[in-house]
């Protein structure tokens, strides 16, 4: 007697059950029913669509009802929902297009409904200028929308995957367009270390990114949709897409019997089978077990869907076919950089309690001598046995199978020692001899032998340094053009002759670009005598760190020399080298060059982009024009004088000053703040380039309103609890009268419309005001960078005077 089976939910899940079941069984009678008018198409493909790099609406649609029926003899029913299921009877019951209700009995049910967006109770929500992508005919209502005449910007809310990819292929069809995210950092999946580069790039090419900030509010006009935001921030726009995440379709269930989760998805074992008997459920609509931590969980991935659409299937047909597990493995393209990872992040594993250990590298993708060579970074989480609990890659090439190398490994049960001894086609187009897989092994497999100690740059941050000298090993030039606060240099190639500069009573924490140069003065400097950590993934990590979402604009360095850009004298192809490669060879070349003439220089390392502009700064040559082309970065430098010593020694006069200001806030007074916020907002506003470094009692000012709970001595708890937590509690530095008067003063600002303190401060981040809070100073207080206000750099006297050389103005408050 032949089977009879429904499907519910013709997608992923449920269309490669349905065929997978055909193939299986020619005499089962298999019903695919469909809520909505399409089946089986590429969800995956339609924020490219929307872009126009799929050119076609028709490639998005993988199967058609009729090409199922004809190939696979399968019965789909579109526009036909589910509305409810009778387990004891073996019924469900369907409506249609038109609103008719029958039923339709079954053998065995199958589950694909899918997930749903989450449309929060926000005011405004309804409006129909925000819109959400799940299928095909939304995509075909923001698509004509954009299409429009007039439809110049776009605001997406939600920093997933879907709302990253939305945003750029809105920047592809020319919207102006602003990515907001709740959350400090974008795409959950990755660690804020690795998903700062995949925010760099976003802002590079023009998107306007803000972070941990939600939606209050949406208020609808004519033409345009005002959204404002928690910070009150408010931005206009002629539409929004809302992709913040999904929730299971399973409201329909809610009341048969069969097992939900705590968030509404399907309960299923290993055989993707329900607590009812002959009942199976796939997709994102259900609960899946995690392959690393054993937990349960939701991962709505077309990949896994598919797979266990094919097991459920095997199982309906009696083949006992297992799912073991969702690792997430999953890769996004940000403009020209690709983001992939796999497995758990630190972020799940700290939530569970799973102790870890981290390393990064910084590779490059192939062969450093073959042509385009492009750096990669890969950050690997393994534990104390040598398992892989995850990996996360971000380059412009030869991310992907990385990535898929390692997961691989992890689905197949192997360690980091496994990852050292991979065979990986290599030739020079397309990898090392030591492919960089080979190398995150080997970096992991040197901790956990004991060869060397390493602190994570977040770590480092955290660390106390008490008693610790912080050893650069880099070469000078790249000291030079930007180190950490109080580090010591000894390049590496003369660590063995300068070993009596160390003190051997001290823990050195030493660094290098990327790593590599680091583990090798920590070998050195452990086999001497010395108790020393490396800071894995080096200086590059560490300067992502303090990476903050604003707009780069390229035009503000051009000057009408560079009109025409073939005019130079000296070209340089630096592309396929590493940091400090192209500073070096650039150094080389303007060595070689006559006060006057230009320089072009093509690299390939992003890091690049922010190093020749600070190396032109520092060595008074001018940069006249940058740019950035996916992953080749050209720049113009124009020698302003005969600087033979380059940035060793900088010659600076007069008239080379800036036109900046800067300003050192001491007081914590309420009237000096407003008077210091109003000083610098104003400057801002003609144009300049603003610092504000905040010292001792002006830190106050920075702080939190609210309490932020971190750990502390007794002595720091009791100074944070003595002194004024935020711009709120400060007093005036004359006629405070027990708090009367700056009441007072408050309320006539109110009263004459003149604007607030924290309207001020807000202003200034809004405006790129750089604040900057002195570390020395929050040492002493006993504040820590949790308690300030986000958006608040930290430094110390260097970087003061850095912007204090580059300024003509200069204010103590």
């Amino acid at each position: 007697m032949s089977k009879k089976i429904l499907v519910v939910g013709g997608v992923a899940g449920g269309a490669s059950a349905a065929a997978r079941l055909r193939r299986l069984d020619e005499n089962a009678q298999i019903i695919i029913f469909e809520k909505d008018e399409y089946i089986s198409f590429a969800n995956c493909g339609l924020p490219y669509y929307i872009g126009e790099t799929i050119k076609e609406r028709q490639r998005l649609l993988v199967q058609t009802p009729e090409s199922m029926h004809d190939r696979f003899n399968i019965d789909v029913r579109v526009n036909s929902e589910i509305t409810d299921v009778d387990v004891n009877k073996k019924i469900v019951k369907v409506k249609n297009k038109t609103g008719k209700a029958y039923e339709e009995n079954y053998d065995y049910l199958l589950l694909s409904p899918g997930a749903k967006a989450i449309r929060p109770k926000i005011k405004g929500i309804n409006s129909n200028k925000i819109f959400t992508l799940r299928n095909i005919p939304d995509t075909d209502n923001i698509k004509s929308s954009i299409d429009k005449k007039g439809v110049s910007s776009a605001v997406v809310i939600g920093a997933g995957y879907v709302g990253v990819e939305m945003a750029e292929n809105l920047k592809e069809r020319g919207l102006q367009v602003t990515l907001v995210d709740a959350a400090p950092h974008i795409l959950a999946p990755f660690d804020s270390d690795m998903a700062v580069m995949a925010e760099k790039e976003l802002v590079e090419n023009g998107i306007n990114l803000i972070l941990n900030d939600g939606v209050k509010s949406f208020k609808d006009s004519d033409d345009s949709i005002e959204i404002t935001l928690n910070s009150n921030a408010k931005i206009t726009a002629d539409l929004a897409i809302l992709s913040i995440g999904v929730t299971p379709n399973t409201g329909f269930i809610k009341n048969s019997g069969i097992k939900l989760g705590t968030k509404g998805h399907i309960l299923v074992d290993g055989k993707m089978k329900t607590n009812v008997e002959n009942i199976y459920a796939v997709g994102d609509a259900v609960e899946v077990v995690d392959l690393v931590n054993g937990q349960n969980t939701a991962v709505p991935l077309a990949g896994p869907a598919n797979k266990q659409g094919r097991i459920a299937a095997d199982n309906i047909a009696e083949l006992n076919s297992t799912y073991k597990g969702t690792q997430g493995t999953a890769i996004i393209k940000v403009f020209g950089l690709t983001a992939a990872s796999t497995g758990n992040n630190e972020r799940t594993l700290k939530g569970l309690n799973i102790p870890y250990k981290v390393i990064y590298i910084h590779p490059a993708s192939h062969a450093s001598y073959y042509p385009a060579a492009l750096p990669l970074s890969i950050k690997l989480i393994f534990n104390e046995s040598g398992k892989i609990l995850g990996a996360q890659a971000i380059g412009y090439d030869g991310v992907d199978k990385r990535i898929d190398v390692i997961a691989a490994t992890m689905r197949l049960g192997g360690s980091v020692s496994d990852l050292t001894e991979l065979e990986l086609c290599y030739a020079p187009p397309f990898s090392s001899a030591k492919d960089p897989v080979n190398m995150a092994g080997f970096a992991a497999e040197n901790v956990l032998s004991g060869k060397v100690d390493v602190i994570t740059p977040m770590e480092f941050l955290d660390y106390n340094r008490e008693n610790t000298t912080l050893l650069d090993v880099r070469s000078e030039i790249e000291f030079n053009n930007g180190h950490l606060e109080g580090a010591v240099n000894i390049p590496v190639d003369n660590l063995r002759e300068r070993l009596e500069e160390l003190d051997k009573n001290k823990e050195i924490i030493a660094y290098c670009q990327v790593g590599l140069r680091g583990y090798i003065a920590a070998r050195i400097l452990s086999q001497h005598g010395y108790r020393v950590k490396n800071i894995t993934g080096g200086y590059k990590s560490l300067s992502l760190l303090n990476f903050t979402p604003e707009i780069h604009d390229t035009q503000t360095l051009k000057s009408e020399i560079a009109l025409d850009k073939l005019n130079y004298d000296k070209t340089l192809d630096a592309c396929g080298l590493c940091c400090p490669g192209p500073l070096m060879q650039v150094k080389a070349s303007m060595d070689d060059l006559a006060e006057g003439q230009i320089l072009k220089v093509t690299a390939s390392d992003p890091g690049f982009y922010e190093d020749i502009n600070a190396w032109c700064r520092r060595t008074c040559n001018e940069l006249i024009d940058l740019n950035k082309d996916k992953s080749n970065i050209t720049a113009l430098i124009k020698k302003k004088q005969n600087n033979k010593d380059g940035i060793k020694n900088p010659v600076k006069n007069i008239s080379s000053m800036g036109d900046n200001k800067t300003l050192v806030v001491f007081s914590g007074d309420l009237d000096k703040a407003i008077a210091s916020f109003i000083i610098a907002n104003g400057a801002v506003s003609m144009g300049k380039k603003v610092t504000m470094f905040f010292t001792f009692w002006g830190l106050n000012i920075l702080r939190k309103n609210e309490k932020v709970p971190v750990k502390k001595s007794f002595m720091d708890s009791l100074f944070g609890f003595i002194m004024p937590r935020g711009s709120k509690k400060l007093k005036l530095s004359k006629m405070n009268m027990m708090g009367i008067g700056t009441k007072m003063i408050r309320r006539v600002m109110k009263d004459k419309n003149i604007t607030s303190l924290e309207e001020l401060i807000k202003s200034a981040l809004d405006n790129g005001i750089q604040i900057v809070a002195c570390q020395m100073s929050m040492d002493v207080m006993g504040l820590k960078k949790e308690e300030l206000m986000d958006g608040i750099k930290i430094g110390g006297v260097g970087y003061y005077l850095g912007e204090a050389e580059d300024s003509n103005v200069n204010l103590f408050i």
